[in-house]
């Protein structure tokens, strides 16, 4: 996956923005104001992604492409290596399961006002 499609995909989904709260490289996407996806917009060679506690320590397993968070809680966070051993459909599956994650936290109300769900 190359930088380009990593946005657009994760731009096009609702209510998501893309911001720079920490550096001028480290890219935030965030749905609802709340942090699901995170890379370095110069070296695009990994993206932090949230993920189910349990299903981090499998995908750990299954990919060596995926590892614990990178400055991230660990429990939580994944550090996913691009264009290593997960293929582009299933990093856009990790995309789509952290966006899904914190769209789950969101307040009914949050989810309602910003007609995501």
């Amino acid at each position: 996956m190359d930088f380009s499609t990593f946005y657009d995909y994760c731009l096009a989904k609702p209510a998501v923005s893309a911001e720079f709260p920490f550096d001028e490289q480290t890219l935030v996407m965030k749905v609802a104001g709340k942090m699901f996806a995170a890379t370095d917009v110069d070296a695009f060679t990994s993206i932090n992604l949230k993920c189910d506690p349990e299903e981090a320590i499998s995908l750990r397993e299954q990919f060596s492409a995926v590892q614990p968070g990178y400055h991230m809680n660990k429990k939580h966070w994944n550090t996913v290596l691009v264009n290593n051993d997960v293929d582009d459909p299933t990093l856009m599956e990790f995309i789509d399961k952290s966006y899904q994650l914190v769209v789950d936290k969101l307040s009914k109300k949050v989810r309602d006002e910003m007609q995501i769900g």
